[in-house]
């Protein structure tokens, strides 16, 4: 007789919170759903629905939800952390003393921690200790399409193989596929900074440059990608995989990503502040470009299109000062020969 499937925590019942629970419900493991707002805590659980975040989409009825941290986590053999990455220390922190010994945790949260600018991993390991598996799960994916039961893949890496797997097995699907790695600075490059280079191609697009300019800056995008991933300590091959390229093509392209919303509403001349306000949700690319520069600043690596994204955010210039100035920059090599070491 098959063993019973392990039992999920799912923290944070955002679009991409709510869209994963569902996805490991729909996949027959006794999964709870935790979030603080008690009005859509209690609409998921008694009515199927989150209708702040994903209107329309008839959640499983397995999936049950509570504001209580503890009701949760008490029963689960992995905990899922899904919250903006603002929020991801003082979540980690909560639910440390009551985490079972059993679980590990993985979370789906893409950035740096604000104001310190460490990769998530580095705030887990210090938050939880050393003797908690820990797993980070990226790539190209929106939350309305992964509830709606479209196809995804996205890939899980992790320094604890089993773990790893163990994480993958969770998600993977009849329509969404889990690929595995052991690359988390990589990959976690890769889910934070495509963000920032999302905006840029908004930009372009807000101000009618053309499928050209586009195209170019999702490949220069790239190469600055990998340049400081290498320089981080990354696999090349990470970035050129879904932790990377395909989640920066979905972003810089899907106009259901908010950082590319946002740079559409720049580059067709809104204010950050109107921008944001009429997304309605985090867009945390205001926050990674600073970090992104800052690792760049610190390992000697020029990223034009990265500082372009952080000057316009800032103010400092605009949508059309920003593309001079890329324009401008001298004729080179497309590569340089020791890129890859």
């Amino acid at each position: 007789m098959p063993s019973a499937k392990p039992a999920v925590a799912v923290l944070g019942a955002g679009s991409w919170g709510t869209a994963l629970a569902a996805l490991i419900a729909r996949h027959g493991h006794p999964t709870v759903l935790w979030g603080r707002d008690v009005a859509t805590v209690a609409t998921i659980d008694g009515g199927g629905e989150n209708p702040r975040y994903l209107p329309g989409i008839a959640l499983p009825g397995n999936l049950r939800a509570t504001t209580s941290l503890h009701e949760a986590l008490v029963d689960a053999a992995l905990v899922l952390v899904v919250v903006p990455s603002h929020a991801f220390a003082e979540t980690l922190r909560a639910l440390a003393p009551l985490r079972p010994p059993q679980a590990g945790v993985a979370w789906a949260t893409k950035g740096f921690e604000p104001g310190s600018g460490r990769f998530l991993h580095e705030v887990a390991a210090e938050v939880l200790g050393d003797d908690v598996p820990l797993a980070v799960v990226t790539g190209p994916s929106f939350a309305k399409e992964v509830a709606q039961g479209l196809p995804t893949a996205l890939t899980v890496h992790s320094d604890d193989a089993v773990f790893c797997r163990q994480v993958a097995d969770v998600l993977h699907g009849p329509a969404f596929r889990a690929y595995t790695g052991n690359d988390m600075r990589g990959a976690e490059l890769g889910g934070a900074m495509k963000n920032v280079l999302a905006v840029a191609t908004g930009v372009a697009d807000g101000m009618g440059l053309g499928l050209n300019a586009r195209a170019g800056l999702i490949t220069r995008g790239l190469n600055e990608m990998l340049r400081l991933n290498i320089a981080l300590g990354g696999r090349p091959e990470t970035l050129m995989g879904l932790a990377g390229l395909g989640d920066l093509v979905l972003t810089s392209t899907g106009d259901l990503s908010r950082n590319r919303r946002l740079g559409l509403a720049l580059g067709r001349g809104s204010s950050i502040e109107d921008a944001v306000r009429e997304i309605g949700q985090v867009v945390e690319s205001i926050q990674t470009a600073d970090e992104v520069m800052r690792l760049a600043t610190l390992h000697g690596i020029e990223l034009p299109i990265a500082e372009g994204v952080r000057d316009v955010l800032h103010g400092s210039v605009t949508p059309a000062e920003g593309l001079a100035r890329l324009m401008a920059r001298e004729q080179k090599a497309e590569y340089p020969q020791d890129l890859f070491g």
